[in-house]
């Protein structure tokens, strides 16, 4: 179906974290928004993976598979990562059964084509690059553009990086990243070590609408109760992530 209106939400990379998706779904009925898609990573993380599956199965949104859902229903536990581990205790079969049941990627009301990292990896950043020092740079267009070609849909939606952005193609389609809901900060080793940080503790999601001359795009940083979240994280003994979710910012260099 395509509407010549749409108006919906864009959610991601919530990262188990309950607290701040309760705020996030205050905000959007507050705003009227009853519609929303979902681009995955919803569970990884030390805090509440259960409370965070409820509240979507709630809503059911349409949703795809992040690379860390991926991770929870293809490796072992005893392979599995410190936060993936911890999500995965808290899951039921049921869970992991509705995440094998997501797509990677979707097209949405036929103009809309949503992915977690890229169209082809659910790991791979797209607007943004990791240098070989393990800084972080901003995509250029060509490399933006090399990764957007077959894609007919005037929206893409990614996300993955937990970065809030906004990028223009030079055809007139647009690529839209929401942030994370509840993740502002984290280091990753792949391709090299790194650390991504927005500097704030709030939930980041977007509203998207579509009217007949444009999309537009309205970014909501949505404080919450952080300090509870952290709290959680410290007592789960993740001190980086208590640091992530106290501040946005997890780098000692960032002090």
């Amino acid at each position: 179906m395509q509407c010549d209106r749409m108006r919906f939400a864009v959610i991601a990379d919530i990262h188990g974290n309950a607290r701040a998706l309760r705020a996030v779904l205050a905000d959007m009925d507050a705003l009227g928004v009853a519609e929303a898609v979902n681009l995955g990573d919803f569970f990884s993380g030390p805090l509440d993976a259960d409370e965070t599956a409820a509240l979507l199965a709630e809503r059911n949104y349409p949703s795809i598979r992040g690379n860390h859902d991926r991770y929870l229903i293809t490796q072992a536990r005893e392979d599995m990562g410190l936060s993936d581990g911890a999500a995965f205790d808290l899951l039921s079969e049921t869970h992991l059964d509705w995440i094998r049941s997501l797509p990677e990627t979707l097209s949405f009301h036929g103009d809309v084509f949503l992915c977690h990292g890229t169209p082809t990896s659910d790991q791979t950043y797209w607007l943004e690059r990791v240098n070989p020092d393990g800084s972080l740079r901003r995509a250029t267009l060509s490399e933006i553009e090399a990764e957007a070609k077959g894609i007919g849909a005037s929206l893409i939606l990614c996300a993955h990086t937990h970065l809030p952005r906004i990028v223009h193609l030079s055809d007139g389609r647009l690529i839209v990243n929401p942030g994370s809901v509840g993740c502002p900060a984290y280091d990753d080793d792949h391709p090299v070590y790194h650390c991504v940080e927005t500097g704030t503790p709030n939930a980041s999601y977007a509203i998207v609408e579509k009217t007949p001359d444009a999309w537009t795009v309205t970014f909501r940083s949505i404080p919450y109760a952080s300090t509870e979240a952290s709290a959680l994280a410290a007592k789960n003994v993740r001190a980086g992530w208590a640091r992530a979710l106290a501040t946005g910012w997890i780098s000692e260099a960032s002090d």
